[in-house]
């Protein structure tokens, strides 16, 4: 569709358009796909920069990928009795859209909270390296191999004691390059270019939020991106929100960490019951 991949799950009448994070892909969301119940489906995109997008241009920044999936809603006919959802960054584009047009449910899986201000001068590109990690180092590294690649992902602290099949197809589709050289698929100035428009734009997500009419569910991992015991929303983040919001649902998944929240069979199914649960 116009150079974005988008990838369908399941068959039935009832749609949810499922947003990925900031350096991840369609497949992300591919666990939870499989896993839908009879009458669902669900349609997820390559992000422009990301996956098989990833040679549409720039600009990017998060107004052009709400653009995108609004596109992407149109070419799948997912009215205003579809379900939209996002992980992570995607969260944020999802908040972002479902302000500019109605939807049934909007689900923010472990994100769509504006992020904490900078403290002082801090640079907004220093904030996103400190923020993601082995995520940004990824990208500006090639690997000699697919396996190797895998066993890169394989060592994350996210993913200790947490692989499956999932995960490894996660990674897997996300290499391009030649044998030798491969590297990941995300265009590194796409997530430099997202980074900073979500630090510097809070008021922006924080009024998208206010706008939203429909249901607003947000589900969170209690443990972070590097399975750190603080998770990516904390309880004090969010607890403004949910009092500024009153019709927000705001729901912890047990024993999951910020990526494990959509690849562990017990979390996903969580997310899945809550995606597609009676209206």
């Amino acid at each position: 569709m116009d150079g974005l991949r988008i990838a369908t799950f399941g068959t039935g009448p009832r749609t949810i358009i499922a947003v990925h994070g900031i350096t991840a892909s369609l497949m992300a969301w591919a666990a939870a796909g499989r896993r839908l119940p009879d009458g669902w489906s669900l349609v997820a995109m390559d992000l422009r920069g990301r996956g098989h997008s990833a040679s549409l241009p720039g600009p990017y920044g998060l107004p052009r990928h709400v653009e995108d999936v609004l596109r992407v809603a149109d070419h799948v006919g997912a009215g205003q009795e579809a379900v939209l959802t996002g992980h992570s960054m995607g969260a944020y584009v999802a908040a972002l859209a479902a302000a500019r047009r109605p939807f049934a449910r909007v689900v923010l899986v472990d994100g769509g909270i504006p992020l904490p201000p900078l403290p002082g001068d801090t640079d907004p590109d220093t904030a996103l390296e400190a923020l993601l990690g082995p995520a940004l180092a990824r990208l500006r590294q090639t690997f000699p191999s697919a396996e190797a690649y895998v066993d890169f992902f394989r060592a994350h602290p996210a993913f200790a004691g947490r692989w499956n099949d999932d995960v490894e197809a996660y990674a897997r589709y996300d290499l391009t390059g030649p044998e030798g050289a491969l590297r990941s698929r995300a265009v590194a100035e796409a997530v430099a270019q997202d980074g900073r428009w979500l630090h510097v734009e809070r008021e922006a997500v924080g009024a998208a939020l206010e706008a939203i009419k429909a249901p607003l569910h947000l589900l969170r991992a209690p443990r972070g991106l590097l399975d750190q015991p603080v998770g990516m929303l904390p309880d004090d983040l969010v607890r403004p929100w949910a009092e500024r919001l009153p019709g927000l649902r705001d729901e912890v998944v047990p024993d999951c960490n910020h990526y494990t929240i959509l690849f562990d069979e017990r979390c996903v199914t969580t997310v899945v019951d809550r995606l597609t649960a009676p209206a």
